[in-house]
């Protein structure tokens, strides 16, 4: 080690030390440390901390850390929680104060280990470091000499969050956090679609949501992957097939799978069990298990759910549909040579509609408002007792700071509706390549594709909670398995065969439907038509949709 190591490394420590000391100034710094720590570690663990708990892992003589802890109580910095109803027994918790010093501190943290370590692009901020995400060997752009940016058009969700975060934050010079264009839903499909009408596309890679893969690639907006997914090293033996599938149109390989995620019955084990109600496996035994644990007067409710109009609320029928043994679309049409056109079965329609009105009953007020980020948002502040939500977006039940929920949900497939079976519907994203985009650049983006799904790269965002379906070869990692439960019931209903994508066909003319079926079915829920009205004019407009594609061929 020379001097100018040893000055940098002294100055690193420093850097660490000194916000430490400034937002405590309680004195005895080291024991002030570890009482804070240790408090902040289990109370995000969701551990139950006692005084004297919390005075033994202080490091110091007991009465020395307990006089400590006394005087963060009084200082504002620990409060006192009953734990019984009679107030004799205490729980501490952070106060609204400690936690603002702390995550202070921590982001002083973060920005002394980005200014020493971290490689940022000219212009970012040394607090956009990530810090979830280690160094991962192999990365595309590595046997490069100079910097190659590559433009990203993404979903506005967790995992692609992560996966900006973790691209920017390699030891390269490859990735910057501003390569990435993060959009909800709507919007992404809309830029998706701006951009393939441009000469040249602005991105190298766009995330396709799974049922819009047949209008992309019927339209000629996206590359076949052909031979390239091979050369890549990307092998479709390592994958479930249904997961595989999600990317083929017409037997043609035009996406790679990035993340799989299932739509759930999330439930909250913990009241479930107090209240002595088995877990649901049908609809009436939600509905059940929803009226008995609807407490309005107690800010808590029976069900949450995604029924606001438009993309939310068609997907969560479409997925109901499913639960009752009814699809749109017959499964033959998968290798049918003509348009198969889709019929929305009525007596399964009715049947769901029905349950939908019932569900209103035991669901907050104004639940037909409620996207998924609303709704997952009650159930994850303990407001809701269950709630239909995809599996990669639960992962903030276990992680997120805000949650009330964590290690006290059981994750559930779809119960059966009338005349089903127990389902659970998949959705996600896969890469894809722009057919504007230039030749040169074609290797590269498959290159960057092939190693955000190796198994490093999966691995890793397991181990960081994104319960993501991965390749065969990372399951038997022990380490991956016990990382998340919902990591395990994603595996647990893929063994039993559950995955199902067919409940939104994708056919080049879903966005379409969708769009028909989020209006009239959120009408019907709404009061603003009957259920029957809904659904024929539904029926009758899907068939316009047919018609005017039929005729024009005709032409």
């Amino acid at each position: 080690m020379n001097d100018l190591e040893l000055l940098r490394i002294l100055d690193f420590l420093q850097k660490l030390r000194s916000p430490w000391a400034k937002a405590f100034p309680q004195g005895d710094s080291e024991l002030v440390w570890q009482l804070v720590h240790h408090l902040m570690s289990s109370v995000t663990r969701g551990d139950i901390v006692t005084i004297s708990a919390l005075a033994q892992a202080g490091y110091a003589p007991y009465t020395t850390a307990l006089r400590k802890v006394e005087e963060l109580i009084d200082a504002g910095l620990i409060t006192r929680v009953p734990r019984t109803k009679t107030g004799k027994s205490f729980a501490l918790q952070p106060s609204a104060k400690l936690k603002k010093l702390f995550e202070s501190y921590l982001v002083e943290v973060k920005r002394a280990v980005a200014q020493t370590l971290g490689s940022r692009g000219p212009g970012e901020a040394s607090e956009d470091y990530y810090f979830g995400a280690s160094p991962i060997g192999g990365s595309p752009g590595a046997q490069h000499s100079k910097r190659f940016d590559i433009r990203f058009l993404l979903a506005e969700d967790n995992y692609f969050v992560a996966l900006q975060n973790m691209w920017a934050d390699l030891r390269t010079s490859f990735g910057s956090r501003r390569d990435f264009t993060l959009a909800r839903l709507p919007q992404l499909y809309q830029l998706a679609m701006e951009n393939a009408q441009r000469p040249v596309s602005q991105y190298d890679i766009v995330a396709i949501n799974i049922p819009w893969m047949g209008e992309f690639a019927a339209k000629g907006f996206i590359r076949p992957l052909g031979n390239v997914v091979r050369d890549a090293g990307l092998e479709p033996t390592e994958f479930h097939a249904d997961f595989w599938a999600t990317g083929k149109w017409r037997g043609t390989q035009y996406g790679m799978p990035i993340y799989c995620t299932i739509e759930t019955l999330a439930v909250r084990r913990d009241l479930f069990q107090e209240a002595n109600i088995g877990f649901p496996s049908n609809f009436e035994q939600v509905l059940a298990a929803g009226k008995a644990l609807h407490a309005p007067a107690h800010g808590r409710y029976g069900i949450t759910w995604n029924a606001a109009r438009g993309m939310p609320i068609a997907a969560s029928f479409l997925f109901l549909l499913g639960d009752c043994g009814s699809f749109l679309l017959d499964r033959s049409a998968k290798t049918a040579s003509k348009p198969v056109r889709p019929v929305i079965d009525m007596t399964a329609g009715l049947r769901v509609l029905d349950y939908m009105h019932r569900l209103v009953e035991i669901s907050p007020p104004g639940v037909t408002e409620l996207d998924w980020e609303a709704s997952l948002d009650t159930f994850l502040t303990g407001h809701a007792a269950m709630t239909y939500c995809w599996s990669m977006r639960a992962a903030r039940f276990e992680y997120d700071t805000r949650s009330k929920v964590g290690r006290k949900v059981e994750y559930l497939p779809h119960p059966a509706g009338p005349q089903g079976k127990v389902t659970a519907p998949i959705g996600g994203f896969v890469l894809a390549v722009p057919s504007n985009l230039p030749e040169e650049r074609m290797r590269l983006a498959v290159d960057a594709i092939a190693w955000i799904t190796s198994p490093d790269t999966v691995r890793d965002h397991l181990k960081s909670g994104l319960p993501v379906r991965p390749r065969f070869s990372v399951i038997s990692d022990p380490e991956v398995m016990q990382s998340s439960p919902i990591v395990n019931f994603v595996e647990r209903v893929a063994r039993r065969d559950l995955l199902d994508s067919w409940q939104r066909p994708p056919i080049p003319e879903y966005v379409a439907m969708e769009a028909i079926i989020g209006q009239e079915v959120h009408d019907a829920l709404t009061g603003q038509t009957t259920d029957r009205a809904a659904l024929v004019s539904a029926q009758r407009r899907i068939d316009g949709i047919f018609r005017h594609k039929s005729s024009r061929r005709a032409a």
